[in-house]
């Protein structure tokens, strides 16, 4: 008896909707809480900053005790913890080995990096949010003259973009390296090697400001309003600092070996 011939069926996808990018984004939000290192570190991130807004209430002056003053003193902390956060959206995918499945779901590589940074962003932004609500709280409980004075969207603008361009930063070194330890460590120790340097170096030292993010983001900080020739300063230490990073670390994930 002779066997039963079958036909080969063609399955057609080409009529298969693509996975919208929300729910790329939600996804890779739902991975900021997937190990337990991004887990921690969003939990450091509310605590101290709440921390740090007690202790700055605790210790300052009745007429310290203004909205501009309690937002200031979390710049700092979540300026160290937030670029963390970008980088291990990147590298904890690849040191879990995740990205196989990931790409495999979705191989179209440049949808998945765009979810990566709308997710980071939306952390930056939540990250703010509450910086802004805890500020706000302990203002109204510091009870100083003319607390709010001063406090314009100009303002909150200026530690936005701090923080957006730290986790922006952050996801750009993750991008580049695929590596949390290597970026981590390369993020922090830079910065400080830079500083070195420019101290021995007097052409360096003049030249910093064009080429060192923190030195052309010091009048955020200040929270001062920025002349024409700071902000092409903070122009270009972004382009180097953030822009340039996330370029080649872009460009490395789209080509990179998936194991």
């Amino acid at each position: 008896m002779s066997a039963a011939i079958v036909e080969p069926v063609t399955l057609d996808v080409s009529d298969t909707p693509h996975i919208p990018l929300s729910r790329l984004t939600r996804v890779e939000l739902r991975k900021l809480a997937d190990t337990r290192a991004s887990r921690w570190l969003l939990i450091a991130i509310a605590a101290i900053t709440a921390l740090i807004i007690v202790i700055f209430f605790l210790n300052a002056s009745r007429s310290d005790r203004t909205f501009l003053n309690f937002m200031g003193a979390t710049g700092t902390p979540q300026g160290f913890l937030l670029p963390v956060l970008g980088i291990l959206l990147v590298t904890s995918e690849w040191s879990q080995r995740t990205a196989l499945v990931t790409f495999t779901l979705m191989p179209v590589r440049g949808r998945v990096l765009l979810a990566k940074v709308l997710a980071a962003l939306i952390a930056g932004i939540a990250a703010i949010v509450l910086a802004m609500g805890i500020a706000a709280v302990a203002t109204l409980a510091g009870g100083a003259d003319n607390a709010w004075k001063n406090v314009g969207i100009d303002d909150i603008a200026k530690f936005g973009l701090l923080q957006v361009s730290g986790v922006l930063q952050g996801l750009a070194f993750g991008l580049l390296f695929l590596s949390s330890a290597a970026a981590i460590v390369v993020f922090f120790v830079l910065p400080t090697a830079f500083s070195i340097v420019a101290s021995l170096w007097s052409a360096l030292k003049q030249a910093a400001p064009w080429v060192d993010l923190g030195t052309s983001q010091q009048p955020l900080f200040a929270g001062v309003d920025l002349s024409a020739e700071q902000w092409w300063h903070l122009v270009s230490g972004t382009l180097i600092w953030v822009v340039l990073p996330f370029v080649v670390g872009v460009w490395r994930v789209l080509r990179a070996e998936v194991k």
